[in-house]
């Protein structure tokens, strides 16, 4: 591990001395805080000629919530398309560019203008069915702020303990990269000066010092899966590999078998189906 550790620090070490110029993008508008009156009635359908799923929203990602029931009451969900399909991982919609469009047209890049804030929360995770928002790439989008409209149904697959544990490793071992690079960029000023200085005695004391905060972090951290997300990803399947990085804000509630259906459509050039598979949504009458 500190082998690896110290291939972290001198990646590290590059990106201290590279310029910041252009690396804070054009700030994006978010979303603003919406009148939608918070009321038992959270649950949406979302209706197909394969049948309808029933999707109920979290209250514990209010912002997310709203946002939706915002847009299905103002009619923006109807006669879209489910416009990326990939069998055994998610169907994903919203994009207004997908109402009407020919075939054969690319979709995906639509938007409705702003980000609705991500709003992850370690109780829900990439189980079938579990209703997530699309985003753009971190590269462009590092706070994961979400679609204000796109959004995927998870079908996934399901996955052994060994695989778990694998995965599960790989995760830590992807968060505790991300999280060195963090604090070296905290001490970004005193890693330029000493490679000015060409102070390699104090960089490699800075590297044991950045190390050991790094594993007493995780030390404290537990498993990155719990027991009930290991118990679904290995009975009813998932995207585990998607947890923490993607808001999850709803799960199906009747029509998992819908999802299986239009996952299994034959698709073409950029996943999405030849023959187009429209939805509306709507909400549940209490």
């Amino acid at each position: 591990m500190k082998k690896m550790l110290f291939g972290w620090f001198c990646m590290a070490l590059t990106l201290c001395g590279c310029s910041q110029a252009g690396a804070q993008n054009a700030e994006r508008k978010q979303a603003t805080s919406h009148s939608t009156e918070t009321t038992s009635n959270n649950m949406i359908q979302i209706n197909t000629e394969l049948g309808n799923i029933v999707v109920k929203l979290y209250d514990e990602t209010p912002k997310h919530r709203d946002n939706m029931l915002k847009l299905v009451d103002e009619g923006y969900y109807q006669d879209l398309l489910f416009h990326r399909v990939i069998k055994e991982f998610m169907i994903q919609g919203g994009d207004p560019d997908s109402k009407g469009a020919p075939a054969g047209k690319q979709l995906g890049a639509g938007d409705v203008g702003y980000t609705v804030p991500a709003e992850f929360n370690p109780k829900f995770f990439h189980k079938k069915g579990a209703l997530c928002a699309a985003r753009k790439g971190d590269q462009v989008n590092p706070e994961k702020a979400s679609s204000g409209c796109q959004f995927y149904l998870v079908q996934g697959k399901t996955y052994t303990e060994q695989e778990l544990n694998q995965m599960e490793a790989g995760m830590v071992n992807q968060a505790k990269q991300k999280r060195f690079y963090e604090l070296a960029g905290q001490r970004r000023a005193q890693i330029q000066q000493m490679q000015q200085n060409q102070d390699s005695i104090g960089l490699k004391h800075l590297q044991e010092e950045l190390i050991n905060q790094l594993e007493a972090e995780f030390a404290q951290q537990g498993p990155r899966l719990s027991a009930e997300a290991r118990k679904a990803y290995s009975t009813i399947g998932g995207t585990p590999f998607l947890d923490g990085e993607y808001t999850v804000f709803g799960e199906v509630v009747e029509g998992l078998d819908v999802i299986d259906k239009i996952a299994a459509v034959e698709c073409g050039t950029a996943d999405r189906p030849v023959k187009d598979i429209k939805f509306s949504i709507t909400r549940v009458n209490p």
